[in-house]
């Protein structure tokens, strides 16, 4: 038998969250903490991960608030080795190839600002990440205008298509 369940993440507004899985917890959040601190000079965040055994969620962090806001996510997402970071000052894109390339991490379900919530299976065994809702989903297509908008935002900002 599975339950399927979603868990909202909880977090304010302007928070990033990136959500993944690895293993060898016990000192993977604290890799992973040095990681960050050393990637975006200035990054707040703060970093869950569950352990399946002795089955704890070890947290760490330079920002109070979202070492406890991580370490809550990840003990009701409560998916073995699955990680919660929480940050300030930083995007995504900044820290996702560290993260990604940490030798004990398997995979990252997602990375947004945008409201989040993590599908979760549960079996007799445990509880398994699905997979991720970020944000709202699409209604239509851009315009033309707004594609031209795009683009120049994105150009001011140093990326170019054409």
């Amino acid at each position: 038998m599975v339950k399927i369940e979603v868990v909202d993440v909880e977090k304010p507004e302007g928070v990033e969250c990136i959500i993944g899985q690895g293993n060898f917890s016990i000192f993977t959040v604290d890799d992973l903490a040095r990681a960050l601190l050393t990637t975006v000079p200035g990054i707040k965040f703060g970093i869950a991960m569950n352990e399946a055994k002795p089955q704890l969620t070890r947290y760490t962090g330079n920002d109070k608030e979202l070492e406890e806001l991580a370490a809550k996510n990840a003990l009701k997402i409560g998916a073995g080795h699955v990680f919660v970071i929480l940050m300030r000052e930083a995007f995504p894109i900044n820290v996702l190839n560290t993260v990604k390339n940490h030798p004990a991490v398997a995979m990252v379900y997602g990375a947004s600002e945008n409201p989040m919530q993590v599908i979760v299976a549960e079996t007799e065994l445990g509880r398994s990440v699905l997979g991720i809702v970020d944000g709202k989903a699409a209604i239509r297509i851009e315009t033309d205008e707004q594609k031209k908008e795009r683009r120049e935002l994105v150009e001011k900002i140093g990326y170019t298509i054409d």
